[in-house]
C-alpha cells in the first residue's frame, strides 16, 4: 500500500487488471473538473522548447491576488512541501497529518513552527479562523470552500493538479511571506522544474475554473454519497473536503475486498487509523458502481 494513496497503476498490475477498469478513490481529486486531455493535445508543440513559466506565473499570481515575486510555481504540491521544508529545517506536526511534512522536514519538533493541512488530511476538518500555523497546506481548500486561499500564515502551499484532477502533470505552488523567501526556495529548484505541458494549461484552465460552483457541487454529491452508503449499511462520515471517512472497519481488509469490486480506496493505517478508510467523492457517473461495490463488500 502506498502511504500517499493514488497507487492505482501498481494495484492494477498486482491484481492483473486493466487500470481503466479501476475506479481510483484513494486519491482525492475534483470530481467535477473538466477533461484536461483536449487542452494537452492542443499544446503538444510546447514539448520541443524549454519551458517558459512567465505567462502561467503571472496568471496564477493574479488569481491568487499575491505579488508575483512571492509566488513560486512547483513540480506539484509535493515539491512545494519539500522546498519549504528545506528552507525552514524544522517544523511541528500534529498527527494525524499528511505524511510528506515529516518526510521532508529535517527535524520534527513540537516547539518548531507548525505545519498543517486545511482542510486537515485525513480528517477533513476545516481550521477555525482563530487557528494558527506557520505553513498552511491548502491543497484541498479550494474544493472545500470555493476560495483559493485563506490568506493566513507565513507560507501557503497549493496543488493545482488536485483542483484540476490531473496529478500526473505535477503542478503546484508556494506563496512565500516575502520576495526574498520566495527567491531562496526558487534557487533550490532544478532549472525548468515545471514542465511545459503543465505550464501550458494554466491560463486555459483558470479561464474555466469555477471554485464556488465546484465546492457547492462537491458538497451536494458528498451528502448524496454518504446517504447512499448508509442505505447499504456502510458507516460513512462526511467531511468538509472532497472525501468521506468509512469508520469502524478493518481498513486493509475493506480495501482488499473493494479492489475485487474494482474500486480503490485509501487505507488510513499509515495515519494511525487502522479502522478507517478515506474514500474520495466519486464522479457522478461512477456513483452507482461505487455504492454497489460497497454493498457487495
Amino acid at each position: 500500500m502506498s502511504a500517499h494513496g493514488g497507487d492505482v497503476a501498481a494495484v492494477a498490475r498486482a491484481a492483473g487488471l486493466d487500470r481503466r477498469r479501476l475506479i481510483d478513490l484513494s486519491a482525492s481529486m475534483n470530481p467535477f473538473a473538466p477533461d484536461i486531455r483536449p487542452l494537452l493535445a492542443d499544446a503538444l508543440d510546447v514539448v520541443v522548447d524549454y519551458p517558459d513559466a512567465t505567462r502561467a506565473h503571472a496568471a496564477l499570481a493574479e488569481v491568487l491576488d499575491v505579488d508575483r515575486d512571492r509566488l513560486v510555481l512547483t513540480n506539484g504540491g509535493a515539491e512545494a512541501i519539500a522546498l519549504v521544508a528545506a528552507e525552514l529545517g524544522a517544523g511541528s506536526v500534529v498527527e494525524p497529518e499528511f505524511s510528506l511534512y515529516r518526510r521532508h522536514l529535517a527535524r520534527v519538533d513540537s516547539d518548531a513552527p507548525r505545519w498543517r493541512s486545511n482542510p486537515s488530511n485525513p480528517l477533513g476538518v476545516l481550521a477555525d479562523d482563530t487557528d494558527e500555523a506557520h505553513v498552511w497546506d491548502e491543497a484541498f481548500l479550494p474544493l472545500a470552500t470555493g476560495r483559493w486561499t485563506n490568506g493566513r500564515g507565513a507560507w501557503r502551499l497549493g496543488s493545482l493538479t488536485k483542483v484540476w484532477a490531473c496529478p500526473g502533470l505535477r503542478l503546484g505552488y508556494a506563496i512565500a511571506p516575502d520576495a526574498d523567501a520566495a527567491a531562496r526556495i526558487a534557487r533550490r529548484q532544478p532549472r525548468w522544474s515545471v514542465n511545459g505541458l503543465a505550464l501550458s494549461i494554466v491560463e486555459p484552465m483558470l479561464a474555466v475554473t469555477d471554485l464556488p460552483g465546484w465546492a457547492s457541487q462537491i458538497e451536494a454529491l458528498r451528502a448524496e454519497f454518504c446517504g447512499r452508503l448508509h442505505d447499504v449499511g456502510v458507516a460513512a462520515r462526511p467531511t468538509a473536503a472532497n472525501w468521506v471517512l468509512v469508520e469502524g472497519v478493518d481498513a486493509a481488509d475493506l480495501r482488499r475486498r473493494l479492489i475485487e469490486q474494482r474500486v480503490l480506496v485509501r487505507d488510513c493505517t499509515s495515519f494511525g487509523m487502522a479502522d478507517t478508510c478515506r474514500v474520495a467523492v466519486p464522479n457522478p457517473h461512477d456513483l452507482d458502481v461505487v455504492v454497489d461495490a460497497f454493498a457487495r463488500s
